[in-house]
């Protein structure tokens, strides 16, 4: 192929990514993040990362793209709806968020950046590049910002005037030397409203999130005991928390998902809690293999339903509860005897 321009190139590569069945991309030039260094390194020793001991690792990867892909010059950012319809929760049974309702996203994401990466080395032969989707040592929403795809909103995740922020994001790290996007631009204003919608108070200030008392981040990434100040906000939630995306006025604009496999299926819509508290590992891995949920493990799941029961009762609570005080995980048993004082209260 002849020689292309840095600007020709960037039309080129963002019709690749659109091929691929992306719904947005944006590209960003490697370089220094400047300020916005000083933030990731505050925010990890301040230990707001919570027990994610993978966020203190790799800094220098992290902070730099061009260490994890040497000779990398541009960061192509893209991003896939999740959107759906918001869906009522019947009493007795639990919240998932949104974006684990349907197959889980990086099998998504890594099919199409597979088939992207695929048409990229076809176009441009002899290039690098490597691809990530939330699991390796990239800022994706800092480069998804200063690809133009959103900004960075007051609840820390990307919004898009258009799409809302129902987004999930992916990253391929190419050795072309692209022309950038224009860096998103913040459209917040004076909104607090996803500040305002946060149950145990996580955002410390706008722009900023204390993983510790996140509800996403205790009833996911957490291992061991939930913080007994935040059982009670817990709510019906066994799977992550919405409630400062559900806040954000941006949504308006938010579409339902394109992609079929996001779409809920109907045993991840409001699974009973009952059930989710009595299973077994095997039960666990035939009801949510292949799904985000997986990533909270059997105990975690579990852990959370008690928590949720106790919150919220119902006919056959005290009975499941009870029989998970056999659970073979100490930390079923010890949220399933909380869960049982609570109803005795």
């Amino acid at each position: 192929m002849l020689k292309s321009t840095a600007s020709e190139s960037q039309v080129l590569v963002k019709e690749l990514a659109r091929l691929a069945g992306f719904d947005l991309v944006g590209i960003a030039r490697i370089e220094d993040i400047g300020e916005d260094k000083g933030r990731v390194v505050d925010w990890v020793s301040a230990g707001r990362h919570g027990t994610m001991d993978y966020m203190s690792r790799n800094t220098d990867r992290r902070l730099d793209p061009g260490r994890i892909l040497p000779g990398a010059r541009s960061v192509v950012c893209v991003a896939l709806n999740y959107g759906e319809s918001p869906s009522d929760v019947a009493p007795g049974h639990g919240r998932i968020a949104r974006y684990a309702r349907g197959r889980d996203y990086h099998k998504i994401f890594i099919r199409r950046l597979t088939e992207f990466e695929r048409r990229l080395h076809e176009r441009f032969p002899g290039i690098s590049t490597r691809h990530y989707v939330d699991t390796g040592p990239v800022l994706e929403k800092l480069w998804a910002e200063r690809a133009g795809l959103g900004w960075r909103g007051k609840h820390t995740n990307l919004v898009s005037r258009e799409w809302g922020s129902w987004l999930l994001l992916g990253e391929v790290l190419i050795d072309l030397d692209l022309e950038p996007d224009a860096r998103g631009e913040d459209h917040c204003g004076t909104c607090t409203r996803c500040l305002d919608a946060c149950p145990t108070n996580a955002f410390p200030a706008p722009y900023q999130l204390d993983a510790n008392r996140c509800l996403s981040y205790l009833t996911i990434e957490h291992r061991g005991s939930i913080p007994v100040e935040f059982r009670e906000a817990l709510g019906d939630r066994v799977f992550g928390c919405d409630d400062c995306l559900d806040a954000c006025p941006w949504n308006r604009f938010a579409r339902e998902a394109r992609e079929v496999e996001f779409r809920p299926r109907p045993e991840l819509i409001a699974p009973l809690l009952t059930e989710l508290v009595a299973m077994d590992d095997a039960e666990f891995l035939r009801r949510f293999a292949g799904t985000a949920v997986m990533r909270a493990k059997r105990e975690g799941l579990a852990r959370n339903a008690c928590v949720a029961l106790g919150n919220i009762g119902g006919p056959s609570a005290r009975e499941a509860l009870t029989k998970a005080l056999s659970d073979p995980s100490a930390i079923v048993r010890e949220h399933a005897a909380w869960a049982i004082a609570k109803l005795e209260a």
